[in-house]
């Protein structure tokens, strides 16, 4: 009998809505729903195919759907963004930590010389690049709400892409021959450059990792035949994942271009080419936005919904507060938490008037927070390190930093293999290499990494002619070990990016509600930021003779962390399917800030 109530309860609150909804529609006709706007799309993508049995649903093998054309000129822009990014990132340990060549102008090092500028030293060049890294990860918090809330992806991006321009062009500044010489002054303009194109940067990196998955449309199961007569499945989360794996190969092909020519650049030339360079590249990001402005899927903005997010949080936590830390894990945690905050649980006549959506959208955002805890970058943070673990080794010939290029060169080969052959071989054997074993693998392999590292620089002290002060900046002597002897930790690098940051990137996608995804993503990737935050606690270990004791205690935090966080999250694995077919849930939201009356405001006067 309770239950019997409870449906009616829920069916009733659905109703609710929609008569709301339509009270609205008739008071402000400019306004939609937040699902308003992609009803006809859907309706378009899903019309003629044939959806599967439930039979069907547990025997046919899965595929992957075509993806859409519009994805790749998405995939262009993130290229020459990431070219510009990791171009001029790669430049930033020697720019900072080492001196100004003998002599120089541009800071070019030569064939046997060391390039560098400002000669800040180990630490003070580790910060910053830590720090570079923690902010172009907390901007996207403000890029994901500017997109949901007020302006949508596109315009978002387009406004992005100005910023950092600005930004590449402070950096330029920076190093030119005559300000270059002098370290203050080119620190100074160094400083404001990296916190423009940080900003740019995350405001970018919100939304376009977004806009790219969103040109699928389609977000059912269906079945087709293929040429050989198998009927099989197309999922559109297997689709997702594909089209993240080669978004994320542009990304490293551009990260590789960028990385290696600029290194050169650096090396035989002078910092200010090296700086252009990437500019020029960056401005194909406005033109291929441009040209394909109207053929690109553009999600309306939704209006205020963080600020109901905020309530519906706030309205679950009522009476849950408790000085006793371990009681207010369980209350946050308890199985009813959400449960008592959907709209079919109100008593009638307590329902609070913003709460103007149903019960399945208040699943989507219980969904959506839990994607976002499920990944923290750390190990991944370490690729300055390694850098100047190059400068104290043997180069023969090659830029210290060009061994950080294996990194994307692994990424570019590998994500193929992953995709074509390693993912398929596990899933014909009956293997389900879910999402969040992946990203529990990433962290396992992020562990591996920095225990190579650990090692190769226990070496480095054992062969260096200064011992264990071999980072120091009156040590003109290396180590007689070659440097490609690092290649193992970038190679294992790349792998736990492919494991963890491919994997987080669709988990963030396909777990956010639909008027969520931007902030969401934002959040997944503040993550990153954490582990960024993280390392500055590591600055003090950064000095020799300590470097060793950094990267290993590096290496046992990851492996720790990734046991710890698949014990947390074995419940969350075994609810995947039932995730991602969760039914789409309805919020009165508006779609522009075309005017001052918001959705929820006008549910609030009719109440």
């Amino acid at each position: 009998m309770a239950t019997v109530q409870a449906d009616i309860a829920e069916i009733a609150a659905i109703h609710e809505v929609a008569d709301r909804e339509l009270e609205v529609k008739k008071k402000y006709p400019d306004l939609e729903t937040s699902s308003d706007s992609e009803v006809d799309d859907q309706t378009d993508a899903h019309h003629g195919i044939e959806f599967p049995t439930e039979e069907e649903r547990l025997t046919l093998r899965r595929v992957s759907d075509k993806i859409p054309w519009p994805a790749y000129l998405i995939a262009i822009v993130e290229l020459a963004e990431r070219f510009s990014y990791y171009g001029t990132s790669v430049l930033l340990t020697n720019f900072i930590q080492q001196s100004l060549p003998p002599g120089s102008h541009t800071g070019a090092g030569g064939p046997n010389g060391q390039s560098g500028a400002l000669g800040q030293g180990l630490q003070t060049t580790n910060g910053l690049t830590t720090f570079y890294q923690f902010w172009a990860y907390v901007t996207p918090i403000l890029g994901g709400y500017i997109a949901d809330t007020y302006w949508g992806r596109y315009n978002t991006i387009c406004f992005a892409i100005a910023v950092a321009f600005i930004g590449h062009i402070v950096l330029i500044a920076a190093s030119v021959p005559g300000v270059i010489e002098h370290s203050n002054n080119s620190l100074g303009c160094l400083v404001i450059g990296m916190l423009v194109t940080g900003l740019g940067t995350g405001l970018f990196k919100a939304n376009i990792s977004t806009l790219i998955a969103e040109q699928y449309k389609r977000d059912k199961l269906f079945v087709v035949t293929t040429k050989d007569g198998e009927r099989v499945i197309v999922d559109p989360v297997y689709t997702v994942s594909r089209m993240y794996m080669y978004f994320y190969l542009f990304i490293n092909l551009g990260s590789l271009i960028g990385r290696l020519s600029m290194t050169y650049s650096e090396k035989y030339v002078g910092f200010y080419l090296a700086f252009t360079l990437p500019t020029v590249i960056f401005l194909i990001c406005p033109i291929v936005m441009w040209a394909g402005r109207n053929n690109y899927n553009r999600t309306p903005p939704t209006g205020s919904i963080v600020a109901t997010v905020f309530r519906l949080l706030k309205f679950a936590a009522k009476g849950r507060w408790t000085a006793n830390p371990i009681q207010l894990y369980k209350n946050f945690r308890a199985d009813d938490f959400w449960e008592n905050a959907k709209p079919s649980k109100q008593k009638p006549g307590q329902r609070p008037s913003w709460m103007t959506f149903d019960d399945h959208w208040v699943d989507e955002v219980r969904r959506g927070i839990k994607a976002c805890s499920v990944f923290i970058g750390l190990s991944y943070g370490q690729t300055s390190n390694i850098t100047s673990q190059a400068a104290t080794m043997s180069l023969h010939g090659a830029p210290n930093d060009v061994l950080s290029n294996l990194d994307p060169l692994a990424l570019i080969i590998f994500i193929p293999i992953f995709d074509l052959i390693i993912y398929p071989f596990l899933a014909r054997r009956g293997i389900r290499f879910t999402a969040l074993k992946k990203i529990t693998a990433g962290f396992i392999t992020g562990a591996a990494a920095m225990v190579w590292a650990a090692v190769v620089q226990h070496y480095i002290y054992k062969t260096s002619p200064c011992g264990k002060f071999a980072n120091a900046v009156d040590c003109d002597a290396v180590s007689p070990l070659n440097v490609w002897i690092q290649s193992g930790s970038y190679i294992l690098i790349a792998f736990s990016e492919i494991f963890a940051s491919i994997t987080g990137l669709e988990y963030a996608f396909t777990k956010a509600p639909k008027n969520m995804r931007s902030l969401v993503m934002a959040l997944f990737l503040l993550t990153n930021a954490f582990g960024a935050a993280l390392l500055e606690a590591f600055l003090p270990l950064l000095d020799d003779p300590l470097v060793v004791w950094n990267f290993g205690s590096l290496a046992i935090i990851s492996a720790v962390g990734g046991v710890l966080f698949w014990f947390s999250v074995r419940k969350l694995d075994e609810q995947e399917d039932v995730l991602n077919n969760l039914v789409e849930g309805r919020l009165v939201a508006k779609d522009s800030t075309t005017t001052m009356t918001t959705k929820e405001d006008s549910v609030q006067e009719m109440a």
